[in-house]
């Protein structure tokens, strides 16, 4: 693909690794701020405000700046972003630190994922998604718990300077690889509404909200799982982990593949084969061996989705597709959001921890209707 897909990739390590920063660090955060741990957990709700708010904004006020630029000046906004929060005095400057971060993540990744696109050979479009956000994967995996872990060997502030300084570099690797792109299509902010509005745009949107929502119903609850039922110690989870990550990442570029030859199906599969071996790790849980090596598999197969939901999304708006690449980053957003709160409203409920893989399974499968109605609709 050549270094830009690196430049592009280091970006997406740096602005994801933000989004997650503060959760291997309440206890902390809250402590110096003074303020509760559910409060200082408030920090990545913000966030994802921001994102889901922000990106959209940022896109209709830059869309007619050219596209290198704007990404240099969104990488610029998360590196002062995350110097502030790291200097922040007080919680509310924390929390509005994050929200002023945050309005740089939705829309990176969506010009990114059109600048991509354009840059990738033809026919490697979903591929070059799939290794731009391999970056994104491998900083809730890899990046988050190394800043957990320089958080407790220092303080909670070291980690945002950390990745602030991380974002220095993806600047430097931007400006120095990436082209001009200057015959990229110029955008105009109506045509970008109109095919956003389109029905085959919000009926992908969908698919990627209740998709990827499917996801983090079981992912967000994956380490009191394996702890309370499967048995592992803390240490053990954490290994697990980073080889979930490792599949998630694999998963990724295979399914990037996959979606260059056949989209739709591509996700009608992934979807599919989540939600069948979601059930099957509900049956798994009390039983180790089986559990890990199912919750391996799953990873790799769940996450394998992510390409094709963004493609499908861009390729919906046609020849407009920078608004729908970015509100497409909201609806992982959301996604995300909703999948996490319906795990936990049936922990809640004490409908127990297998449970939340048959949820899990349950969105998948209407992720999967979704998608077999756009098949239909496109004949």
């Amino acid at each position: 693909m050549g270094l830009w897909m690196i430049a592009l990739a280091a970006g997406a390590f740096c602005i994801g690794m933000t989004e997650f920063l503060p959760m291997g660090l309440l206890p902390d955060i809250a402590h110096d701020l003074d303020v509760s741990i559910p409060a200082a957990g408030n920090l990545v709700t913000v966030y994802a405000l921001g994102v889901a708010f922000g990106g959209p904004l940022i896109v209709a006020l830059t869309i007619g700046l050219p596209r290198k630029a704007t990404l240099l000046m969104l990488m610029a906004i998360s590196v002062l972003g995350n110097a502030l929060c790291a200097m922040s005095p007080t919680y509310s400057a924390l929390a509005a630190a994050r929200i002023f971060t945050a309005i740089s993540h939705g829309s990176f990744f969506g010009i990114g994922a059109v600048v991509a696109f354009y840059l990738a050979p033809a026919g490697q479009g979903s591929r070059a998604l799939a290794l731009m956000f391999t970056g994104l994967t491998l900083a809730n995996v890899l990046g988050v718990p190394l800043g957990t872990f320089l958080g407790q060997l220092t303080n909670w502030r070291m980690p945002f300077f950390a990745v602030s300084i991380c974002g220095l570099f993806a600047m430097l690797a931007i400006w120095r690889y990436i082209p001009n792109l200057n015959g990229m299509a110029k955008s105009d902010i109506r045509s970008e509404m109109q095919a956003m509005m389109s029905k085959e745009v919000l009926l992908a949107l969908a698919i990627t909200a209740i998709g990827f929502g499917g996801v983090f119903t079981l992912f967000t609850y994956i380490t009191p799982i394996l702890e309370d039922e499967s048995g592992l110690a803390p240490h053990m989870v954490s290994l697990v982990l980073v080889a979930m990550g490792i599949a998630a990442t694999i998963g990724l570029n295979i399914g990037g593949k996959l979606a260059d030859m056949k989209l739709l199906p591509t996700i009608v599969g992934s979807l599919f084969g989540m939600a069948i071996l979601s059930v099957l790790f509900a049956w798994a849980m009390p039983y180790t061996i089986p559990a890990l090596a199912i919750a391996f598999i799953w990873g790799l197969v769940s996450f394998a989705v992510g390409p094709g939901l963004q493609t499908n999304a861009m390729e919906s708006a046609g020849d407009a597709p920078l608004m729908a690449s970015t509100v497409n980053q909201s609806a992982f957003n959301l996604g995300n959001a909703g999948g996490a709160f319906l795990g936990g409203a049936v922990i809640h409920f004490g409908f127990g921890l297998p449970n939340v893989a048959i949820a899990s399974a349950i969105v998948a499968i209407l992720g999967c209707v979704l998608t077999l109605y756009s098949m239909y609709r496109k004949k």
